[in-house]
């Protein structure tokens, strides 16, 4: 297995696995089509975000992930964060998931990232064993929405 940056001939994978991502991590049900908007949208312009995709020895994508920045004036500088991150079932449980970890600190590293960030479904918890495993632990901070 290795990981490579994702090019728009990964696109349908990158869609079909970030559906799948939302249905398991919160149950939720995302339009393909909107899916596909966003991501291609990203694709085109890694200011958006970037993706990276876990391929097999053909070349075929078993897994993805996806790091947007965030601008910190306390600190000039970017934060990073996992956007989205999946591993088809069958690959699961192979600590996989160090590769493309990997790939995000890397890059990262290279254009002078503060820190990885991540946010998860509180009700996610095998995606929390996983997470702790590799390293990441609970923040100070709690994530609030504007319900008005």
């Amino acid at each position: 297995m290795k990981v490579r940056r994702a090019t728009i001939q990964d696109l349908d994978s990158l869609v079909t696995f970030t559906a799948q991502e939302a249905e398991q991590a919160e149950g939720s049900i995302r339009a393909p089509e909107t899916l596909r908007r966003g991501i291609k949208a990203a694709l085109e312009d890694p200011d958006k975000g970037i993706y990276w995709v876990l391929v097999d020895a053909s070349d075929s994508p078993v897994g993805s992930i996806s790091a947007i920045t965030e601008w910190s004036d306390w600190n000039a500088g970017y934060y990073w964060w996992i956007q989205s991150l999946f591993i088809t079932p069958a690959c699961r449980g192979r600590g996989l998931i160090n590769h493309l970890l990997d790939a995000v600190k890397q890059e990262m590293s290279r254009q002078g990232g503060l820190e990885l960030r991540l946010y998860v479904h509180k009700d996610n918890h095998a995606a929390i064993r996983a997470y702790e495993k590799v390293q990441f632990e609970l923040s100070n901070y709690l994530i609030m929405i504007d319900k008005s």
